[in-house]
């Protein structure tokens, strides 16, 4: 993922809450490559109901970011995703890590529903 100019903070890095959109964005992107989330017109979705992340380094713009996504959990309705952020730069340590949990959800109802097959086949080579 590129760092953005708008991603800085005043005090010269990345603020704290774009964090939260490289999860977003490394998870379902993820899964909408991998062809198990259709965000248009899918049945299922996923909702968070839980995010946290720690941080040990700063990024900045315009440095690259590499996301790590693993699966950490698979529920009957939920998955729990560990997501690890590191710099372009292959020989740097983890900047932040981080987890965020999907409930997945009938589109309409917005009730739980069981994981969709074609989803737990790619959550499965995620573990």
């Amino acid at each position: 993922m590129q760092t953005r100019w708008m991603d800085n903070d005043l005090y010269g890095h990345i603020n704290n809450v774009v964090y939260y959109s490289w999860f977003d964005t490394a998870v379902n992107g993820l899964l909408i490559e991998r062809g198990a989330l259709d965000i248009h017109s899918g049945r299922v979705i996923g909702l968070v109901v839980e995010t946290q992340c720690n941080y040990f380094a700063p990024l900045a713009f315009p440095e690259p970011v590499v996301a790590g996504v693993r699966v950490a959990r698979i529920g009957a309705s939920s998955v729990r995703y560990e997501v690890a952020l590191f710099p372009g730069d292959e020989n740097q340590p983890c900047a932040a890590k981080g987890h965020f949990v999907h409930v997945y959800v009938d589109r309409s109802s917005r009730r739980p529903v069981a994981l969709p097959t074609q989803l737990l086949c790619v959550l499965e080579t995620l573990k």
